[in-house]
């Protein structure tokens, strides 16, 4: 049944959503601060934050021999319809998922800078900083346990997502294990890691983000483009970071679509784009004698990404309504945090064993592509239910009270 949704007032609530939000914050906006989010704004960050949850999954759930995508990642293997189908999925219309959910959370962050600085960085502790932790160590335990049966090992130690490379668990250090917690098992929780420093630094950047954009955006678009980044703080995250709260100050009005953007030569132009991109990741350093083969693919990538940032944003409104009329799927996009937190290590060690269970049919390899993440996403929201309805304080926890 759908639920009955208006979007005809203006509220002044925030979403929980994303990783830096939490629902304590959002009673106080209508009080504290003159930014008013409508209806139609609030579901559409909460849609494309659990879409980008989704997605991240597949992009992780990437079988072919180099597992590990850069944006200029080329792909040794010959072509075919699942070796392309992957790559145009994982690193092709996927990859504005990141920018996405780095830039409503800048938006969301600076929504809420009516809040003293120290107070919202202790907040930012429990909701970001205690889960990262926690899904570090759960992370780090799965993969000790795994790496303790027979039938198991093997998968662990072909993953590659030991922290300290070329040692196995039984010869780790202590050393060894604190340098695990600190850079997970759980590879994917780097943006929680990178998206707390960006709250330390939100008023260096807020400053250079009002005060000084037309020197601010040059340079830290260019270090985007040329992948630039300093252990806790990388070009991607701290440029789309950066417009959202250039969106929120400047109170634009991001909804509206700009009037250069028409979705009829937008969305041709994304999927062409993808199509070309990964043609060239097999193909194109057969036509370049000269020029780089891996900056080619990474000025295409960088389009790719700009370019999926618009389509969604401004060209998906009506599915965005569509999918946010349904109580189930509002329901379901309160687990888009344990999705995102527990999808890794889980699909990255079942990948190889799913292959080999499917080895006697002949398009395996795209199955597992398709099927394992589904399978994976059911169980953690699944997990996340269960946790939810039994032990709500932990879930509270676990999730930095997201969700609930």
């Amino acid at each position: 049944m759908k639920a009955k949704v208006s979007t005809d007032e203006p509220i002044t609530i925030v979403p929980s959503i994303v990783l830096n939000n939490p629902q304590s914050d959002t009673e106080e906006i209508s009080v504290n601060t003159q930014l008013v989010i409508d209806k139609n704004l609030s579901d559409k960050m909460k849609f494309f934050a659990f879409i980008s949850m989704l997605l991240l999954v597949y992009v992780h759930g990437y079988n072919l021999n180099q597992r590990y995508l850069q944006p200029f990642s080329v792909v040794n293997e010959p072509l075919t319809f699942n070796t392309f189908f992957q790559y145009f999925i994982s690193n092709g219309i996927t990859r504005f998922r990141i920018p996405m959910l780095f830039a409503i959370s800048g938006f969301l962050f600076a929504a809420k800078d009516y809040i003293p600085y120290f107070h919202q960085i202790k907040k930012r502790v429990k909701t970001l900083l205690v889960p990262y932790f926690l899904w570090s160590i759960i992370g780090l335990l799965i993969a000790v346990l795994l790496y303790n049966f027979n039938w198991s090992r093997q998968a662990v130690i072909d993953a590659h997502l030991q922290p300290v490379f070329n040692k196995t668990f039984d010869n780790y250090t202590s050393a060894d294990w604190i340098n695990a917690l600190l850079w997970p098992t759980s590879f994917q929780l780097w943006f929680i890691r990178c998206l707390f420093f960006y709250n330390l630094l939100y008023p260096f950047i807020k400053k250079a983000v009002t005060k000084s954009p037309s020197i601010w955006f040059p340079i830290i678009t260019i270090a985007w483009i040329m992948l630039l980044g300093f252990v806790v703080v990388e070009a991607e995250g701290l440029l789309f970071f950066s417009l959202g709260i250039w969106a929120c100050k400047k109170q634009q009005e991001i909804q509206k679509k700009p009037i250069w953007f028409s979705m009829q030569w937008a969305l041709p132009s994304f999927i062409f784009l993808c199509l070309f991109k990964t043609w060239w990741a097999f193909s194109g350093h057969q036509y370049l004698s000269e020029f780089p083969h891996g900056l080619s693919l990474l000025i295409m990538h960088k389009a790719v990404v700009a370019l999926g940032l618009l389509v969604a944003w401004f060209g998906f409104d009506y599915l965005v309504k569509f999918a946010m009329s349904y109580k189930w799927f509002q329901h379901a996009s309160n687990y888009g945090f344990i999705i995102f937190a527990l999808h890794v290590p889980l699909l990255t060690y079942l990948i190889d064993p799913s292959i080999n269970l499917l080895n006697n049919f002949q398009h395996a390899r795209l199955l597992v592509f398709i099927l394992l993440p589904l399978i994976i996403i059911a169980f953690c929201m699944f997990t996340g239910y269960i946790l939810k309805l039994l032990l709500p304080k932990i879930y509270s926890v676990l999730t930095g009270g997201r969700g609930l």
